[in-house]
């Protein structure tokens, strides 16, 4: 059975990333790329569909983890009767085939070692053809796939399993790489552990030391930062959500997606959170990503796009993985990817217009998709959506997603200003922005509730309404945003944390019931920080931040009941949440005034 999710760690390399529990077992590892086929997938069904465990043989005392200082190294010290010994895992950052190296190392006594590793490849369902080499090297091949195993501990092969048992004393020092490569080369060599753990660490550290001091959360901020690169698909510069798939947000539910793609709606909370830490680069490949993604005819816009912009993302389910903990069905690919979200195109013209008040220079390309989405958008937002939330039921006209098209016209505006022949263009933006505004404080408030709901002619809220003042649409002491979030808190808020609707009123189409969606109380907190609330946004981000595992990771949701987290993991959303409430908090000229133009 796997792990609870909070007990999972990250390793990535910039390209797909592997999770490994609190006991050493590596159950989750795609490759070569984030959305590529598992080869480790125990983490969806059982050990037989992939894992790698490296642990000690005797019943662990303790377990202590961290990640070396500014980097994606892990350290696993497990502490038994016999002695102490430390499990360093890492993936080379400069490989051109994607690794996992593993070292274990005694510190004290001696520690006896068990070794379990299956291999298989598509979800957990191809056993690969296993081969020895020599007496320290292994290859399993299944079609185009290749691993190959090194280690100088000798091996035992049966039925489908590789195994190894072996004892560490102080000062010893071993390891094992897994690399994985196409079937038809040459299988790779053994590579110098020692030289690429020094590598990495070079790799980490340079990108992580240009963090700048956020206070008494900078050891936070720097985590979530390397999070947020190490879900970065380096060669393309996009971004994926998560780096699982289908992780339930409601464990034995139906609520299991994949997130291992890149949502536009991303686009804007990334750019803010990298350049308001002064990492411009990185921002500026995300929005390289992000204009060779959406070009082409505004309509045919999605929601999300592949890691190098692919835009069919076929959903379909996995029947041989019986889902985590029995939450079935496993999910690949999204079909949320060809839904109608008006929200996209506000992301985008936030982004565009961030980028520029952030001191990046103009892109033609991103100004060009501007004057084309306008012409699309002055039609397309009076008709309903799916919304933010992905619905999987009847369109409505949901209020989050008018808002945003606010934005799409306030943000164009601003930005046409300063084009060649721009003013009257933006004259245009600002008049239909205006009708936005105007129907949406008619058709989405509601005068016996007091508050704006979750869609037109609704009694349901939303947590997405706390974008209403996080864009600037209506100031956030306006007195309809003022009892909004009073009502929100009223009736969204949970154990301290916020829903992102009331799922019993079966507006999205789903059985009722998930945990509490993080980034919707980093909006809140950031909501309060807008309304001069200090006190109540630092003891919302303490109660956040609070959550995170020993290792500084958050997933989507969180069960206040159960005390566990849920949905996918680590979520970048969660992560870009406490990057941008932390420099609220610490800022006096906070970026949530910056974006709200407050």
């Amino acid at each position: 059975m796997a792990a609870r999710i909070e007990d999972y760690a990250l390793l990535g390399n910039c390209r797909t990333a592997a999770l490994v529990s609190r006991q050493g077992a590596i159950d989750w590892l795609c490759f070569p790329r984030f959305d590529g086929p598992a080869c480790f997938a125990a983490l969806l069904g059982k050990a037989e569909n992939g894992h790698w465990t490296l642990s000690p043989t005797a019943p662990l005392l303790s377990v202590e983890r961290n990640y070396r200082d500014g980097t994606m190294v892990l350290e696993t010290t497990f502490t038994t009767s016999e002695g102490v010994a430390r499990l360093i895992d890492f993936m080379p950052s400069t490989f051109t085939h994607s690794s996992v190296a593993r070292i274990v190392e005694g510190v004290k006594g001696k520690v006896t070692f068990d070794m379990d590793l299956i291999m298989r490849f598509d979800y957990g369902r191809t056993a690969p053809w296993v081969e020895r080499t020599d007496e320290h090297t292994l290859t399993a091949v299944a079609g185009p796939e290749m691993l190959v195993l090194h280690t100088p501990m000798r091996l035992k092969t049966r039925v489908r399993h590789t195994s190894a048992s072996f004892t560490i004393a102080e000062g010893e020092r071993t390891s094992f790489t897994l690399t994985h490569q196409p079937s038809h080369e040459p299988a790779s060599p053994a590579f110098d552990v020692d030289a690429a753990l020094a590598q990495t660490e070079y790799f980490w550290r340079e990108f992580s030391s240009r963090c700048p001091e956020v206070g008494p959360w900078t050891h936070l901020v720097k985590r979530s930062l390397i999070t947020l690169k190490a879900l970065t698909y380096l060669p393309t510069g996009g971004m994926v959500a998560a780096a699982t798939t289908s992780l339930p947000e409601q464990l034995g539910g139906q609520r299991n997606w994949d997130y291992r793609y890149c949502w536009l709606r991303d686009a804007t909370i990334t750019l803010l959170a990298f350049m308001n830490l002064g990492y411009y680069e990185e921002a500026k490949a995300w929005r390289e990503w992000l204009a060779r993604s959406v070009a082409g005819r505004p309509d045919q816009m999605q929601i999300m796009y592949g890691l190098g912009g692919e835009r069919r993302l076929t959903e379909y389910e996995v029947p041989w993985l019986s889902g985590y903990e029995n939450s079935a069905p496993v999910r690949i690919g999204n079909a949320a990817a060809t839904q109608t979200q008006l929200d996209v195109y506000g992301e985008v013209a936030d982004a565009m217009e961030q980028a520029i008040k952030g001191g990046l220079p103009r892109h033609l390309r991103i100004e060009a998709i501007a004057q084309v989405i306008v012409p699309f958008l002055e039609k397309a937002w009076r008709q309903p959506d799916e919304g933010i939330w992905e619905i999987r039921a009847r369109q409505q006209h949901f209020t989050h997603s008018k808002v945003m098209a606010w934005v799409a016209f306030d943000r164009v505006a601003i930005v046409a200003e300063g084009m060649e022949n721009g003013r009257e263009f933006s004259a245009k933006c600002r008049r239909i922005a205006d009708e936005i505004r105007d129907e949406v404080c008619r058709e989405a408030y509601d005068e016996e509730m007091g508050c704006f709901v979750q869609y037109y002619g609704a009694k349901t809220l939303d947590s997405s309404l706390l974008q209403i003042p996080l864009t600037g649409f209506l100031p956030a002491d306006d007195p309809r945003v003022v009892r909004t979030v009073k009502a929100i808190e009223h009736r969204l808020m949970r154990n301290g944390l916020l829903l992102r609707y009331e799922t019993e009123h079966n507006v999205d189409g789903l059985p009722p019931g998930e945990g509490a969606f993080l980034v919707c109380s980093f909006w809140l907190a950031d909501v309060y920080v807008l309304q001069g609330r200090d006190d109540d946004a630092r003891a919302l981000f303490e109660r956040l931040v609070d959550l995170c595992n020993d290792v500084g990771l958050l997933a989507e949701e969180y069960d206040p009941h159960d005390k566990r987290m849920l949905g996918n993991f680590p979520q970048a959303f969660s992560h870009v949440g406490i990057i941008n409430t932390a420099l609220n908090l610490h800022r006096a000229s906070s970026p949530v005034h910056n974006r709200a133009h407050a």
